[in-house]
């Protein structure tokens, strides 16, 4: 996929949503589920690569080999991949450019927070002055090949959402992808964004608990937001079920009478294709 595959899909009035994953695991899931648009989370990679939360943890490399492993993983799919806020100054966004265009990534979103930063449904966020932020978008969009490039402002919860909006117009005016006003807190926050970037791709944040109503990919569409990140789905998901399934271990010491918490051993294995790596094996036998 390139940026103007995604762009005409958008244009032509499709709704998009893109699935949260975090490692090759999740995006196989996702991919089994259906789902062919993954998002790569920063959150959900901060969680389940170093067990810490999204405060700017994970490095700009690191992020670019997991991006490397769910793209590798996942080939029919595209993944567009959090890029933070470029992991440093317009130099450093264009490094980031370059290694998830090789990591095999379909896009990238690109903040405006000051690093290190916070997840953008936490408390305590700050942003970089406007003219700082737009100049690693300029920078991103001018050295990137097919990436598609989505501007996301953090300012509705750090300054206001005025201010949210000028810098979504101005990041769309130098011709960014689409424009991710962050942490809307209500459906009057959504309706005046929507009023305020006329033209352009929006993105819908939805995150389960979060700081902005969930709503329907229709509903959403109606509000005029159509790429459509549903985060942290599958980690919180994850998240539940694991921890009722070790509860229930630590309990009992065994899941004999709690089969229904867990998928059975010869039932996981199409997930992973288990069959068409013994078909390889048997290829290349010798015997």
């Amino acid at each position: 996929m390139t940026a103007t595959d995604l762009r005409a899909r958008l244009d032509a009035g499709e709704t998009i949503v893109l699935a949260g994953v975090f490692d090759c695991l999740s995006a196989l899931l996702a991919q089994s589920a259906g789902h062919t648009n993954l998002f790569l989370s920063g959150y959900c990679t901060a969680a389940t690569l170093l067990g810490v939360p999204d405060f700017g943890y994970v490095t700009q490399t690191e992020m670019a080999e997991v991006a490397r492993r769910v793209c590798h993983a996942v080939p029919g799919c595209d993944v567009i991949v959090d890029g933070d806020t470029g992991y440093g100054n317009p130099l450093n966004t264009i490094r980031t450019i370059e290694l998830y265009e090789h990591a095999g990534a379909a896009g990238i979103f690109l903040e405006d927070q000051v690093w290190p930063k916070k997840c953008g449904h936490m408390a305590g966020k700050q942003v970089v002055p406007r003219e700082e932020w737009l100049a690693k978008l300029q920078a991103a969009l001018d050295h990137r090949h097919d990436l598609f490039v989505v501007a996301r402002t953090d300012a509705r919860a750090a300054v206001s959402l005025e201010e949210a909006c000028e810098r979504a117009r101005a990041a769309a005016d130098l011709g960014v992808d689409a424009i991710f006003v962050e942490a809307p807190e209500s459906v009057a926050d959504m309706e005046a964004i929507a009023k305020a970037t006329p033209g352009c791709i929006r993105v819908a944040n939805m995150i389960e608990g979060g700081r902005t109503p969930l709503r329907t990919p229709a509903e959403l569409h109606d509000l005029g937001f159509d790429l459509i990140v549903s985060p942290l789905t599958g980690l919180l998901a994850a998240h539940r079920a694991m921890g009722e399934a070790y509860a229930a271990l630590r309990e009992k010491g065994t899941l004999r009478d709690d089969l229904g918490l867990v998928t059975l051993f010869d039932d996981f294995a199409p997930t992973v294709d288990l069959a068409g790596h013994y078909d390889l094996e048997a290829r290349y036998s010798q015997g």
